[in-house]
């Protein structure tokens, strides 16, 4: 027991200091595990073989990823992705495998040699890419989603993978077979749960192996659609808030183990039962429940990958491990790069697709260990497999570092693009067609007006050509570009740009220019709101306030109050707001932080005790007036 302690304590410790560091500078959390791992296990051996154990427990972390991603993905999106599933997944998955394939034989390897290690290097690592993806905000990027496709058109093709390879064993392993040690990573008898648990449709034959299969697929999607209900709401009777976290991972380990006992992928088990789960009242609470466990089990998992990372195998062939995975990093993004470039992804869509799918995953460990047991390799060479697969993945982090590099510069190349020629002058100028502009413009347009709109941004621009809406790539805040467009003439000006100074400018620039024109900015929030009011907007609008004042009468309305009174409650707060952000301006110091500003934050007080006092009041009389209504309509 003690022992036990004490490791959790070193992993614990290892995470708490490496992955805040790793964070603050940049690099990620995913990085930080990674370094936790290789400084506990490789630089201080202050962990053993306990890490092969933990890492065949922590990879069920990999199968909650897939649920939780699931749970976010509707069955009609799932439908909408087939196109990119066949084409982007299964191309990257056959292309890949095929050229790392004809280069192993090119290079002396015999076909069957060739062909494992194509299949091992042609995944890339589930865990990693979308866990980085995640923190970085761009799941929801069109490459973002193409790299999903990518990597669950992979999760399914580990299925046939495992069952070929059983097929290109010779039984003896060239040196190694049953009896070879091999490194910590992916080690044993077993490198993840799909080779620990020995499937139940193995002595079938075909015909019974594949209605187990599908009766299997049918249990998850008619469990999920008729059976969660039930069991929540018999666990919900104990009125114990663990027993909801008990059922959610009740659920999860259930289809895992069902999947494991029909030889499928737990992960890809796990995935449709989320997506049969998407539209389910309990998608929030599972999601709730599972995330914890989730974030916990997949950092394990990445600090066991680096303790187990062999720098012994490394030391004895530095040139060809370090070789082999440059070469695999470089194939495969060459591939990726093609394929983007089929599927026209554009700019820093195709950058990101094609770095974040580069390495190798953690389903090589699978196939290596059972490629080992089959006889396909020798210990040696699945050594070096092995240290190469976990290098791969260790160097991801730093493929999106350099995707961040290279987005940069190209944003930069695209500011310093020629500005279009300006042929055209309008009484309404837009600065900035995001996805804020774009409604605006939207508007005008089916309000017959024909406003010229100027943007920065060269995806943003060919997008919007692309439907027909003319738009001139220039920089907004550039006076000569704003002459051009008729800001002299003039009579509205909405400025809709992202950067708060490049509006606040604007605000200025335009103002000087031409003292009549109106001007209707978009704030980022109250602060942003007294700055443009200094520079010399006419109207500001908060980006979030309206959508806010809606949401706040809609939960008026469910809570009793009738669309009238929520009417008037919203129409009462939005003037004593206007009236409060007015007064408050004046008081506003440039410069000076809001909540160390004595004035400011003493009148801030004084309306915040008026809003309650000006809502119900409003409230009172609206009932006065329909209790007079009333009476008269009994008097008549």
């Amino acid at each position: 027991m003690e022992s036990f302690l004490f490791q959790a304590a070193i992993y614990l410790g290892a995470a708490t200091l490496c992955v805040p560091l790793a964070v603050r500078f940049g690099l990620g959390s995913v990085l930080g595990y990674l370094v936790a791992g290789i400084l506990i296990g490789p630089i201080t051996g202050l962990v053993g073989s306990e890490a092969e154990t933990l890492q065949h427990f922590a990879e069920f972390g990999v199968v909650m990823l897939l649920f939780v991603i699931g749970l976010e993905l509707e069955p009609k999106a799932l439908w909408d992705m087939r196109a990119r599933l066949l084409g982007l997944g299964l191309g990257q998955v056959v292309l890949t495998c095929a050229a790392i394939t004809g280069i192993a034989f090119l290079l002396g390897q015999t076909w069957q040699v060739s062909l494992a290690i194509g299949m091992v290097f042609s995944l890339s690592s589930t865990a990693i890419v979308m866990q980085t993806l995640a923190e970085k905000d761009l799941t929801s990027t069109a490459g973002g989603r193409s790299a999903f496709s990518v990597l669950l058109a992979q999760d399914i093709m580990v299925i046939p993978m495992l069952a070929i390879m059983p097929l290109l064993g010779t039984g003896h392993g060239g040196g190694g077979g049953h009896g070879s040690e091999l490194p910590a990573v992916g080690d044993g008898e077993g490198a993840t749960m799909a080779a620990d648990v020995t499937s139940w449709v193995g002595g079938l034959p075909g015909w019974g192996a594949a209605a187990a299969t599908l009766a299997a697929v049918a249990i998850v999607v008619l469990g999920g659609m008729f059976l969660t209900r039930p069991v929540f709401q018999f666990a919900g009777r104990a009125r114990l808030r663990e027993m909801n976290t008990i059922v959610s991972l009740l659920f999860v380990i259930g289809v895992a183990v069902l999947m494991m006992l029909v030889g499928l992928s737990p992960a890809l088990g796990t995935f449709l039962a989320g997506v049969v789960l998407a539209n389910s009242e309990f998608r929030h609470e599972l999601e709730a429940d599972i995330d914890p466990f989730k974030g916990i089990l997949l950092g394990l998992f990445f600090i066991t990958v680096g303790a187990g990372i062999d720098f012994g195998t490394f030391l004895g062939a530095p040139f060809v491990v370090l070789g082999l995975v440059v070469a695999v990093i470089a194939l495969k993004g060459a591939i990726l790069l093609a394929l983007g470039m089929m599927f026209r992804l554009r700019g820093r869509d195709r950058v990101l697709f094609t770095l974040s799918l580069a390495q190798a995953g953690e389903f090589g460990f699978v196939l290596v260990s059972v490629a080992v047991t089959d006889g396909v390799f020798g210990a040696e060479a699945a050594a070096i497999l092995l240290l190469s697969v976990a290098l791969s993945m260790l160097l991801t982090p730093l493929l999106f570092i350099l995707y961040e590099r290279l987005t940069m510069r190209m944003l930069i190349a695209t500011e310093d693009a020629p500005d279009d020629k300006i042929d055209e002058k309008a009484d309404v100028i837009i600065a900035g067609v995001g996805r804020f502009g774009q409604v605006v413009h939207r508007m005008l347009q089916g309000a017959g007006l024909r406003p010229v709109v100027l943007d920065r941004d060269i995806e943003t621009i060919r997008l919007l050509r692309t439907f027909g809406i003319k738009t001139y790539m220039g920089d907004p805040t550039r006076p000569e570009l704003l002459q051009a467009a008729g800001l002299a003439t003039a009579k509205v000006l909405v400025i809709a740009l992202d950067s708060r100074a490049d509006a606040v400018r604007l605000a200025k620039m335009a103002r000087a220019a031409n003292p009549d024109i109106h001007i209707i900015a978009r704030a980022y929030d109250r602060v942003h709101v007294y700055e443009l009011f200094r520079a010399g907007a006419d109207q500001i609008v908060r980006e979030m306030f309206d959508s806010s004042l809606r949401v706040g009468r809609y939960v008026l309305e469910r809570m009793g109050w009738s669309e009238t009174e929520a009417h008037h409650a919203r129409e009462a707060f939005f003037r004593h707001d206007r009236g409060a952000m007015l007064d408050l301006a004046k008081l506003w110091r440039p410069g000076v932080p809001i909540s160390e500003n004595a004035a400011y934050a003493e009148r801030a007080r004084e309306y915040n005790k008026g809003l309650e006092n000006a809502l119900l009041a409003r409230f009172g009389e609206d009932a006065a007036a329909q209790a007079e209504l009333e009476e008269k309509e009994t008097d008549g």
